[in-house]
């Protein structure tokens, strides 16, 4: 290998500077091929943050219920289809924008000025999602506290239950025969007369499990609706500040910290799964919870429902984080040449296999609840907050040395969250660091606390009373919707406007040369197939649409309506930004548009080595800053 020149050696920050500052960025070092902005210790730190960010609560607590409710094992082909053509690449093709760039998910519209605004749209959700996300990191930590009890406190009715709380079904009345007749009885008298009730007869009284009251009354002491917000339950208060204190801490350096955190966070979980997997497989009724997950006879009639492949495209979509900003961030810090084309393949096809291998955790523990309490596995399963907080806590408790069980499954929780939420806060962060570089050089600790102790009052909302409807407010909203409307035009405005030949030839100055061969399924999901799905999902989801609920308590107007206003401020920056792109150029409307529409002047890969004959007119950043035009929060390039 030749020698290096001089100055593409210094233009590669493989060199000290030789200015008189001695100020020093957590996230570079000396070893940093850029050394402005700084790059991933190894491969490993980068790889296992992304599988972080990507494997979360959801491949825990909705693929294994999806699953089960959409054919078993049937489910898995329109799941991997999906996969094939909306999820890994619309995965790649942000991983190789962050890389090719090396900047956030808003310096990066660089690439395409007329929507910055998508880029705003995704740090902003990002934001959003990042105070309820932690919300439930804070349920985890409070049940992984109240699993160091001998006898853990959801699995009996104790003082704090009321009369509808029962271990077991209770019988209201059914039909028996007296006297050669047959009558219909309550339950009491049929006992009283010795009697026994006729098949098929049985009515039984509406009961709540233990883990079900004690999730709504101790936990979240909820109250009746979002209009009585009550207290902040104190407890849920200090398990959000104990949440953000962790995030901080682990942080408090940028990736050069989060890169050697998450070789547990991210690498642990599995151990915690396996472990619960290989109890879960020797207990009785463990088969029959795995026969309802993957199914004795997959139901491949399913596959003619359209709400099927909804529901895959949707759960691959939501599962890989994709159009969050978060993943251009964490590949913004790769070097340039890092082949992020196998990442990509990677880190997708360990988050599809994790959410499959949780399923078999997950059911064969359900099947043996389902056994004990002598009801079909289809009464005790469910998704979401359910499945994580009171159908699979109430199987634990029926484990021998059941706080064990309960520990370890809160604990892999706490993780799975901590590890999406460490990506979370560092798009955050490289947002900031992206258009105050100078000042994040100085005060990223300080920055970084900031942007936590800020979210964390944010979040005080959502532990209140009424905590757990904001909670699924937000949710039903803010990570629907916008994430959709800004996949849908980050991939139009990359192929179609930006072009998307030009796009793989950016690419191939990374990774090198390919055939025609191997782009081909590239160009068919990038120019028609994966739009065309996300398009499809985007209107389903609005024709779909229902209000809100949290169980079979309805949402007031205002409710919806303040749902209607987060979703708005979310996406309104789009046109906005837009209009003041079109104001603030040149020409008649026409040339403004077309200018805006092309790639500012300092586009191009971060480091002058990198950028070749194509790129070799780009404006160096630091001389272009001199000619920025300030708006609204700084996001001109």
């Amino acid at each position: 290998m030749g020698m290096l020149s001089l100055p593409g050696f210094l233009s590669c920050g493989k060199k000290k500077d030789f200015s008189l500052s001695n100020e020093k960025d957590a996230h570079a070092s000396g070893s940093d091929e850029n050394s402005e902005r700084g790059n991933w210790s190894n491969k490993g730190d980068y790889l296992l943050s992304m599988v972080g960010y990507a494997v979360g609560l959801g491949n825990v607590w909705r693929f294994p219920y999806l699953t089960y409710q959409n054919g078993g094992g049937a489910f898995l082909i329109p799941y991997t289809l999906m996969l094939a053509l909306a999820g890994l690449p619309l995965f790649f093709m942000e991983c190789s924008l962050g890389q090719f760039a090396s900047l956030g998910p808003i310096s990066v519209w660089r690439i395409l000025p007329l929507f910055q605004g998508v880029g705003i749209t995704m740090v902003i959700i990002s934001t959003f999602v990042a105070i309820y996300y932690n919300v439930i990191i804070a349920y985890a930590l409070y049940y992984l506290f109240a699993s160091f009890q001998k006898v853990l406190p959801w699995s009996d009715c104790f003082s704090w239950a009321d009369e509808l709380c029962s271990k077991t079904r209770l019988v209201s009345d059914c039909n028996t025969t007296l006297d050669g007749e047959t009558i219909h009885a309550n339950y009491s008298f049929i006992t009283s007369k010795n009697l026994t009730c006729m098949n098929g007869t049985i009515n039984y009284k509406p009961v709540q499990f233990p883990s079900e009251q004690y999730w709504n009354k101790v936990t979240l002491q909820r109250s009746r609706g979002l209009d009585e917000t009550g207290n902040i339950v104190w407890y849920l208060a200090l398990c959000l500040l104990l949440s953000w204190m962790i995030i901080g801490a682990a942080l408090f350096k940028g990736i050069k910290s989060s890169g050697k955190v998450v070789y547990f966070t991210a690498l642990f979980p599995y151990v915690i799964l396996l472990i619960l997997l290989v109890r879960g497989a020797t207990l009785e009724g463990a088969l029959d919870g795995i026969e309802y997950y993957i199914g004795r006879q997959s139901n491949i009639t399913k596959l003619m429902e359209a709400e099927v492949w909804k529901d895959a495209a949707t759960q691959i979509f939501y599962s890989l984080s994709v159009a969050w900003g978060g993943l251009v961030a964490l590949s913004s810090y790769n070097k340039f040449h890092n082949n992020c084309y196998s990442d990509a393949i990677l880190v997708c096809v360990t988050n599809c296999a994790t959410s499959i291998f949780a399923g078999f955790a997950i059911f064969s523990i359900l099947g043996h609840m389902a056994f004990l309490s002598k009801r079909p596995v289809s009464e005790v399963v469910d998704s979401g907050f359910d499945l994580a907080f009171v159908a699979y806590p109430e199987a634990l408790s029926k484990l021998p040395v059941s706080p064990l069980w309960s520990f370890l499954f809160f604990f892999m929780l706490l993780l799975l969250g901590l590890d999406s939420q460490f990506a979370t806060i560092e798009t955050l962060t490289t947002t900031v660091q992206d258009i105050y570089p100078k000042v994040m050089k100085k005060l990223r600790i300080p920055i970084t606390l900031g942007i936590c102790i800020l979210l964390f009052f944010l979040g005080l909302v959502c532990v209140t009373q009424a905590g757990i409807y904001w909670v699924n407010l937000i949710d039903h909203f803010c990570a629907g919707w916008g994430i959709l409307i800004a996949a849908v035009l980050e991939i139009i405005g990359i192929i179609y406007i930006y072009g998307g030949n030009r796009f793989i030839e950016d690419i191939e100055m990374m990774i090198g040369k390919k055939s025609r061969l191997f782009w081909l399924w590239w160009r068919m999901c990038w120019f028609f197939v994966t739009p065309v799905l996300l398009m499809a999902i985007l209107v389903w989801s609005l024709v779909t649409f229902s209000p809100p609920t949290y169980g079979s308590v309805s949402y007031p107007a205002w409710g919806t309506a303040v749902g209607w206003c987060m979703i708005i401020f979310c996406v309104i920056w789009i046109p906005i930004i837009a209009i003041l792109k079109i104001v603030k150029a040149e020409g008649n409307l026409c040339q403004r548009i077309v200018s805006c529409c092309r790639p500012a002047a300092n586009w191009g890969p971060y480091l002058e080595c990198h950028r070749g004959e194509r790129y070799s007119h780009v404006v160096d950043p630091k001389k272009e800053k001199e000619h920025e035009i300030p708006t609204v929060f700084g996001f001109v390039y």
